[in-house]
C-alpha cells in the first residue's frame, strides 16, 4: 500500500518534470530553426496540421469508453471551438513564435508565468471574482499579480550582463562559425519587441483558458474538444500565413532538422504532453499541472548555462525568478479560494472563532477589523 502511494506521488511528479524539460528543449530547437531562417508562420501551420491529423483519431480512442449527451456539433459548442482555435492556436502560437524569434527560451518561460495573473484580471472584468480585501485568497492573488507583472517588467527592461561570458569568441562570431549548433538567442535581436509579442501571446492564452473552462463543463471530452479546436486553429493559421508568407520557397521543407522539428513538435505538443496533462489532472486534481510551469525556468537556466556560450543574461533569470514567486502566490490564492468555496460553513466557523479570540484578547473593534480575515 505504501509503495503504491509513493508511486502515485512519484510518477506524476517525474512525468511533469520531464514534460517541462522536453518543452524547453523543443523551444530551443524552434529558436534554432527560426534563427536559421524558417518562417514562424510556416512553422505554426505545419506543426499544427501534423498534430491535428494525429490528434483527431487519438481523441476518439482516448474517450472510447466515455459517453456524453452533449454533441460537439451543436451550435453553441461550435462557436466555442472557433474561439478556442482563434485564441489558443492562431493568436497564441503566432505571437509566441514571433516573440521567440526576437528573444530567448527563458523569456518565453518568464512571460508564461503571467497566465494566472491575466486569468485573475479576466475574472474581475467578467464579474466572476470580487475584490474582498478581508479575504486571504483575494489578497494573495492581488499581491501575486503585482509581483508577476513586476517580474515581466524586469524581464523586458533589464537584460543585464551575461552569466557566463565567452573567453575567446563573441556570441555573434560563435554563431557564424558553427551555425549547426542549437541556438539560445541571436544577435542582433529586438528584446523589447519580443517581450511585447510574448506578453500578447500570454494574454491570448489566458482568454483561451477562460473559454476552455466553460467549454469543458458543457462537453467533458477534453481530447475531442482539443482535436476540433486544433483543426479550426490550423485553418485560421493557414489563411493568415498564406497572406503573411507569400514566398513559396519558404513553404518547401527539406528532409532535415526543420522537418524533424515539425514532426517532433506535432507529436509531443498535440499527443504526448496533452495526454500526460490530462492524466495527471485526473490523478492529482486541476491545480497539479500548473504547479510545474515554473520548472521551465530551471530547465531553461540549466540548458542556457551548460550548453550555450553567452546565452543567458542575469536580468532574464532575475525577472523569471520574480515571476515565479508571483505565479505561485496567485496559484496559492486560487487554491485557497477553491477550498473556501468547497467548505463555506467551515470557513465561516473559522472566521468566527478568530473573531472571538480577538475579542477576548484585545476587545478593540479596530484591531478586530484589521485581523478578521482567515489565515
Amino acid at each position: 500500500m505504501e509503495v503504491k502511494v509513493r508511486r502515485d506521488e512519484l510518477v506524476p511528479f517525474i512525468a511533469m518534470a520531464i514534460m517541462e524539460a522536453c518543452t524547453i528543449a523543443l523551444t530551443i530547437m524552434a529558436k534554432t530553426a527560426l534563427t536559421g531562417g524558417m518562417s514562424p508562420f510556416v512553422f505554426v501551420v505545419y506543426t499544427n496540421a501534423f498534430g491535428s491529423i494525429l490528434l483527431l483519431p487519438f481523441s476518439f480512442f482516448f474517450h472510447k469508453n466515455e459517453r456524453t449527451e452533449q454533441s460537439i456539433f451543436s451550435w453553441p459548442l461550435l462557436v466555442r471551438v472557433f474561439f478556442l482555435g482563434f485564441t489558443g492556436i492562431f493568436m497564441f502560437q503566432n505571437l509566441a513564435f514571433v516573440g521567440l524569434s526576437f528573444s530567448s527560451p527563458i523569456v518565453v518561460c518568464a512571460m508564461g508565468l503571467l497566465i494566472p495573473s491575466f486569468s485573475f484580471l479576466f475574472s474581475l472584468l467578467l464579474g466572476r471574482s470580487k475584490l474582498d480585501w478581508r479575504n486571504t485568497s483575494t489578497r494573495a492573488k492581488v499581491m501575486g499579480t503585482i509581483i508577476s507583472i513586476s517580474g515581466a517588467f524586469v524581464e523586458e527592461l533589464y537584460k543585464g550582463p551575461f552569466i557566463r561570458p565567452a573567453s575567446s569568441s563573441s556570441p555573434n562570431r560563435l554563431l557564424k562559425s558553427i551555425p549547426k549548433l542549437l541556438v539560445y538567442y541571436n544577435l542582433p535581436d529586438n528584446w523589447f519587441l519580443g517581450c511585447v509579442f510574448l506578453a500578447a501571446a500570454v494574454f491570448s492564452v489566458s482568454l483561451f483558458n477562460v473559454i476552455q473552462t466553460g467549454t469543458v463543463k458543457k462537453y467533458p471530452h477534453v481530447m475531442k474538444v482539443a482535436s476540433f479546436y486544433s483543426i479550426v486553429g490550423t485553418i485560421q493559421c493557414l489563411i493568415f500565413s498564406l497572406f503573411m508568407e507569400r514566398d513559396l520557397s519558404a513553404w518547401k521543407i527539406q528532409p532535415n532538422f526543420d522537418l524533424f522539428l515539425i514532426i517532433a513538435t506535432g507529436i509531443f505538443g498535440n499527443l504526448i504532453r496533452t495526454s500526460v496533462h490530462v492524466k495527471c489532472t485526473q490523478m492529482k486534481g486541476s491545480y497539479y499541472v500548473p504547479l510545474f510551469k515554473p520548472f521551465g525556468i530551471f530547465w531553461a537556466t540549466l540548458f542556457g548555462t551548460s550548453f550555450f556560450v553567452n546565452s543567458l543574461h542575469y536580468g532574464s533569470v532575475l525577472g523569471a525568478a520574480i515571476g515565479g514567486v508571483g505565479y505561485y502566490t496567485v496559484s496559492w490564492g486560487q487554491l485557497k479560494e477553491t477550498e473556501e468555496k468547497q467548505n463555506p460553513k467551515e470557513e465561516r466557523k473559522h472566521v468566527k472563532s478568530i473573531h472571538h479570540r480577538q475579542e477576548d484578547e484585545y476587545n478593540v473593534p479596530l484591531l478586530i477589523n484589521e485581523e478578521e480575515s482567515p489565515v
